[in-house]
């Protein structure tokens, strides 16, 4: 993905940053608590198809 498209991309939800995960293909919303999927290269930024965050995952963005 652009490294530039990051710098806009921003939750659809609450308007916070995004952090990019490559492992995972997936942009994650830490005040939202939610991963949207990268699909062929683009952001599927719908709150339909995001996922929930784990517990563990959440603990684990806090540290």
């Amino acid at each position: 993905m652009d490294k530039k498209l990051f710098e806009i991309l921003a939750c659809p939800l609450c308007k916070s940053r995004v952090k990019y995960q490559k492992e995972a293909a997936e942009l994650v919303c830490r005040p939202c608590g939610l991963a949207f999927p990268i699909r062929d290269e683009i952001p599927v930024m719908l709150e339909t198809e995001a996922r929930t965050l784990t517990a563990n995952e959440r603990l684990n963005e806090a540290s």
